[in-house]
């Protein structure tokens, strides 16, 4: 194969890699902080990807037609509302239940998810066919043989990586990391140390809500398209990369959906019927790994949760 083609692919996956990472990464973080699987967390990326639709076409609407302003806009309000209701979720429908059998959050979380991604289908208008995403960053592309560089999946790439980056300094080098590394490890010392547990997993939620908004951002932006169903599908291979990386750690969230990315693009690549079943293979070999190790890639040590 040529390598210009082999470059194209590699950057296709990572594109799709960083996007399953964010949304790997905040299952990651609600497991560390609560030992819960918040199924719900998809859908939010849903709801977080409409929101900056609809900022996008507010500012259209009143007359504002500066790329860089309507990005900047369509990211605040997106990451912005997105851990306003991660929070809310949080403190509405997880802390109660934090007594209840794990069975009860894991249903609450799954019918929410059905409840947010019903409600951008029948309340937004036309919410029931895909939506055109708008094209803000530039065009441009370097041609190197058979492999095109975009300039648009350069900055979303870049960006995308800032933000875990960020992310792993907001955890290992602040004092709200610190306070969220102790909640994972142990919440009745944490308590004794005078950490305020409920504000801590606030927190975290909101943390976690708004990476799933910033990935449906970068997924609109790649695709320049939405559904009411994108968040059903990333949240499904989101919470697969964060298994298979080993559930409770940062890193083997970023791997595994680095992971799931990579085997996508080698069932699309290599499979002699076509990439239609490029899903089936990932998923496939995901199952086998977790047979072969159950507690995933990078398995989960209590001392270093999160």
């Amino acid at each position: 194969m040529d390598l210009g083609l082999v470059a194209q692919y590699t950057m296709n996956g990572l594109m799709l890699g960083m996007m399953y990472a964010l949304v790997a990464v905040g299952f990651t973080l609600f497991f560390g902080v609560l030992d819960v699987i918040k199924f719900s967390h998809g859908d939010v990326l849903t709801v977080g990807a409409f929101t900056a639709l609809a900022s996008f076409i507010g500012l259209q609407s009143i007359g504002l037609t500066s790329d860089a302003v309507e990005l900047l806009a369509m990211l605040v309000a997106a990451l912005g509302a997105m851990a306003l209701l991660g929070a809310f979720i949080a403190r509405a429908f997880i802390l109660p239940l934090r007594s209840a059998p794990a069975l009860n959050t894991l249903l609450i979380t799954l019918m929410l998810g059905t409840v947010l991604r019903e409600a951008v289908r029948l309340f937004y208008p036309d919410g029931a066919n895909p939506k055109p995403f708008p094209r803000l960053l530039p065009a441009d592309s370097i041609n190197i043989g058979n492999f095109n560089l975009r300039l648009d999946n350069a900055i979303l790439l870049t960006a995308g990586a800032l933000v875990i980056v960020g992310l792993q300094f907001l955890l290992n080098r602040t004092k709200l990391g610190l306070a969220i590394r102790a909640v994972a490890q142990d919440e009745e010392t944490a308590k004794t140390m005078g950490v305020n547990f409920n504000a801590i997993v606030l927190i975290t939620f909101a943390i976690g809500s708004a990476l799933a908004a910033f990935a449906g951002l970068m997924n609109g932006l790649y695709y320049n398209e939405i559904n009411f169903g994108i968040g059903l599908y990333l949240g499904v291979v989101g919470f697969s990369a964060a298994i298979i990386g080993g559930l409770g750690s940062i890193y083997g969230a970023i791997l595994g959906g680095f992971l799931f990315a990579g085997l996508q693009t080698i069932g699309a690549v290599a499979l002699p019927f076509a990439s239609a079943y490029k899903d089936v293979f990932a998923f496939a070999v995901v199952i086998a790994l977790m047979a072969w190790r159950p507690t995933g890639l990078i398995p989960e040590k209590l001392s270093e949760r999160v």
